[in-house]
């Protein structure tokens, strides 16, 4: 007789345990898959600026022209972004800022010399601030390239 009141007064406990430990195992979930768009977005911007780098340092005969070379720069960091980043809100909002120095003193970008090209990116997140408030909606991604002029 007691065994059957104490199962009475149980019934329902398995749906209140499950909707507790369900809660945290989503969040946990979530969290993982968040995350993981976030550094596989990070790994996109470190190439995406590696593209850029790279065809502002090829080798171009004088005189270089550094308009022209920083709107090509800028395209090729768009286009590989375009084409690998994780970006759910649409086109991604990216910051570029060119930086070239002068190694060799002679006052032209040449053989020698250091273009740096750095990258900004703010990722919202998809899923985690609805479930966590304190969690702000975006994150600042950045990559930083360093490239010697061929």
């Amino acid at each position: 007789m007691k065994a059957i009141r104490s199962a009475r007064r149980q019934r329902g406990s398995e749906v209140v345990e499950f909707a507790i430990s369900a809660a945290l195992l989503f969040i946990l979930l979530f969290g993982i898959i968040e995350f993981s768009v976030a550094l596989f977005d990070k790994a996109t911007l470190t190439n995406a600026s590696r593209e850029g780098a790279r065809t502002g340092i090829l080798f171009r005969p004088d005189p270089r022209d550094s308009g022209n070379e920083d709107a090509a720069i800028e395209q090729a960091i768009r286009n590989y972004a375009e084409q690998y980043l994780i970006s759910l809100g649409g086109p991604a909002s990216m910051t570029i800022e060119i930086q070239r120095f002068d190694r060799n003193g002679n006052g032209r970008f040449d053989v020698g010399d250091e273009l740096v090209v750095s990258v900004d990116y703010p990722y919202q997140f998809l899923l985690l601030p609805g479930f966590i408030g304190t969690l702000g909606n975006v994150l600042e991604l950045n990559a930083t390239t360093v490239m010697r002029a061929e």
